[in-house]
């Protein structure tokens, strides 16, 4: 097969290519796969529907990404993450949508392309688009819904960290490098050694961590890009990154509704210890109603198993804590 050819070009300038072909990464049979770039995977991953992920990351010959003190990966301009969504039992799985986070002079742009009918391309939706998709859940349950592919500000809203866009997943201590199927091309290549390296737990290994080890690095993963002091719910006061973050009032246990509203389901507390029906940080996890649900975006099911374990977490919870 030709090696690809990779337009530096069309990832570092100022145009929004049309098509996903356009930046010459490559394809393969039977889906996408950027074969210029190094697959990588999440110790403890964002829920999306029950989406599978394929993730990449592409840094340009020459350049190296470096790592500082809190774990973080800083990639140089000229970087390409990408993640595409699909569904086993939908499409014959292939990807529905492929996510890019390029990383160009001027800052990180976010950029969603919409697999086109015949699979053999994508193409953009600035605007985003809701998809059909049937799947069934580890459960056996069938759900069909429609797919939220993001628009290019609702890819702002998760990636944002003082304002400017960031990329969530990929640090050191919930990063895995997969060089499966890629053994010419290098693994990341990073300067500096992390303040902090112990690896994130598993959110469903149970010989990774505790539950409450467990249930912090679910709520780091798929809360925490908003919900720091930094984010877009900076005004919430409910902090939830895994190590930076005490489990304390700011953490939700014994924290009371920022504002009186749907969101607290007349609960006292995001976290109530000792009693997971009465925390309305459960009551949000569970609910697919646009004005109650947490995350805002990004999930159209509930996550059954993930908040059974935060309902476990809490449960087991002295009732005293607070």
């Amino acid at each position: 097969m030709t090696a690809p050819t990779v337009d530096q070009a069309a990832i570092e300038g100022e145009a929004i290519p049309q098509k996903l072909s356009a930046f010459g990464f490559g394809m393969t049979a039977g889906g996408y796969r950027p074969m210029a770039a190094v697959g990588y995977t999440l110790r403890t991953p964002l829920f999306s529907d029950y989406a599978d992920k394929q993730r990449f990351f592409y840094i340009p010959t020459g350049r190296e990404a470096r790592v500082i003190a809190d774990g973080t990966i800083e990639f140089p301009v000229g970087t390409v993450l990408f993640k595409s969504f699909g569904w086993p039992d939908h499409n014959g799985g292939k990807p529905v949508e492929t996510r890019l986070l390029i990383h160009r002079a001027s800052g990180w742009v976010a950029l969603p392309y919409i697999w086109d009918a015949d699979g053999k391309d994508a193409t953009l939706a600035l605007g985003g688009r809701r998809v059909p998709v049937t799947f069934k859940s580890p459960d056996g349950e069938t759900h069909s819904i429609r797919y939220a592919v993001p628009n290019k500000n609702q890819c702002k809203e998760c990636h944002s960290k003082n304002g400017v866009i960031e990329p969530i997943g990929p640090k050191m201590h919930n990063f895995r490098v997969d060089l499966i199927g890629t053994q010419e091309a290098p693994p990341i290549r990073v300067r500096g050694i992390p303040a902090r390296s112990v690896a994130m737990p598993i959110w469903d290994d149970r010989a990774s961590g505790t539950v409450a080890q467990r249930a912090r690095a679910y709520l780091d993963v798929n809360c925490a890009h908003c919900h720091n002091p930094a984010g877009s719910a900076s005004n919430s006061g409910l902090f939830l990154r895994w190590t930076d973050d005490p489990t304390g009032v700011n953490y939700g246990i014994g924290k009371r509704p920022t504002a009186a509203g749907r969101g607290s389901g007349g609960m006292d507390f995001a976290i109530a210890p000792g009693d997971a029906a009465h925390s309305f940080m459960i009551y949000r996890l569970e609910s697919t109603d646009p004005g109650i649900a947490m995350p805002e975006v990004g999930r159209s099911t509930v996550h059954k198993e993930g908040a059974a374990l935060l309902r476990q977490w809490i449960a087991e919870m002295p009732k005293a804590s607070h």
